[in-house]
């Protein structure tokens, strides 16, 4: 089975539909799946909802999605980077599913995992637990949070194999991995594909069978937030 495609609009042809739900690797603007996010706004579909810790920024990452009104709802931990992404969310014009960040990663590792559901003592008592089933164990209360299970999962990765497997580099590891593995379909952009049996299989962080689809491409890495000290006077 041939894994690798030519161009990320390929490796989504046949995949992609109006109101699927999708789960994004990356955080911030730290191992996003750009030229896979790029390829879903050039396809037009609309009515997303998608489940990422936050929406990149103004103009990048998933924030061009915002910006082409394709996203309905997304289920996040982080709006702060993002002044598209407030503004549609204060005037009503996308809904938000508040999650802690660990509850959201658990959430994607669940529904990779097979498990339906689990219990979090995160959130209880706040707007998180407004609606959710709560239940004590050991005298302290927790809530149900349900695994996900997304209809396609787009992930970005520093190498694979064409078997699919796949090195992610340093923190763009994130949540990357429990996104991919969530996924019917998992599609992933790569910085650089290896010949077969070349990867130490100690090193594999996440392994072939979940992958579906594979492509390289270059990638630009911006920096979210950069900070200097000023220049001590000579």
């Amino acid at each position: 089975m041939n894994k690798v495609y030519p161009s990320a609009a390929e490796a989504l042809t046949g995949v992609l539909h109006d109101n699927m739900l999708i789960a994004a690797g990356g955080f911030g603007l730290c191992g996003i799946p750009e030229l896979l996010i790029a390829a879903i706004r050039d396809s037009g579909v609309k009515g997303l909802t998608v489940a990422s810790n936050n929406a990149g920024v103004d103009g990048f990452g998933l924030g061009v999605l915002l910006e082409t009104r394709q996203v309905k709802k997304m289920i996040s931990s982080y709006v702060g980077e993002n002044a598209e992404f407030m503004r549609q969310y204060l005037s009503g014009e996308l809904e938000l599913e508040f999650n802690p960040q660990g509850t959201l990663a658990e959430r994607m590792r669940a529904g990779g995992a097979g498990i339906p559901g689990f219990y979090t003592a995160t959130g209880v008592g706040t707007v998180i637990a407004e609606g959710k089933e709560h239940h004590e164990f050991d005298g302290r209360t927790y809530i149900l949070e349900r695994g996900i299970v997304a209809d396609l999962s787009i992930v970005k990765a520093w190498k694979a194999d064409p078997s699919g497997n796949l090195v992610f580099r340093k923190t763009a590891r994130n949540f990357n991995v429990p996104a991919a593995t969530c996924g019917k379909t998992c599609v992933v952009e790569v910085e650089e594909i290896v010949p077969l049996g070349s990867l130490d299989p100690d090193a594999i962080h996440l392994p072939g069978i979940y992958v579906h689809r594979i492509i390289q491409g270059q990638h630009e890495k911006r920096i979210e937030q950069r900070t200097v000290r000023k220049r001590a006077e000579a």
